[in-house]
């Protein structure tokens, strides 16, 4: 824990950027822990919880985590940050696209990617629709790479390749942490 411990008053303002992704709501961030290049922590407001592991290792400007909510626990969701350099005028869905996901040489999950602005946000979201995600995130905790292809344009893709040390230890918190809100 020492090495945490470390690490705190740098974690503290990056998971507070990752906590605005509802409207620019600004979420309490707590029970932060390191798993690798992975961390798994808890978003609140008010009796509002969600879960969330999260790749902050992969890039500078792009954050890709897995997330839950208490009370839906058995449906969780991709999503995809990546900062812009200002703040976002409106809340809008500016548009969808297929998309594929792949751990290794396992599966190739094909689906679909919303990219979606919140208003005063300096963030552009992914959000991830896979018909399999369960299938998907048994992989990611076994994997090594997460390499991803969005398609932009008919040839115009968009490829992302996150590191999995520690993603199966966040996911595997995140799904114990959402359990026991529920309780």
């Amino acid at each position: 824990m020492p090495r945490l411990s470390r690490l705190a008053p740098y974690l503290l303002p990056f998971c507070l950027i990752l906590a605005g992704t509802a409207s620019a709501t600004d979420y309490n961030t707590g029970d932060v822990q390191a798993h690798g290049g992975w961390h798994s922590l808890v978003l609140s407001l008010g009796e509002e919880r969600h879960f969330r592991a999260i790749d902050q290792q992969s890039y500078s400007d792009a954050i890709f985590s897995v997330n839950a909510s208490a009370g839906a626990c058995e449906v969780p969701w991709l999503e995809l940050r990546v900062a812009l350099a200002e703040n976002q005028a409106e809340s809008a869905t500016v548009n969808r696209v297929p998309a594929d996901l792949r751990v290794d040489h396992a599966t190739i999950h094909r689906g679909s990617a919303a990219f979606v602005t919140e208003r005063g946000d300096d963030g552009f979201y992914v959000r991830f629709a896979l018909p399999d995600l369960a299938l998907l995130l048994e992989e990611m905790a076994e994997g090594k790479l997460l390499r991803l292809r969005m398609m932009r344009g008919e040839d115009d893709p968009w490829f992302m390749v996150f590191g999995l040390a520690g993603a199966g230890e966040a996911i595997e918190r995140l799904h114990r942490l959402c359990a026991e809100a529920g309780r």
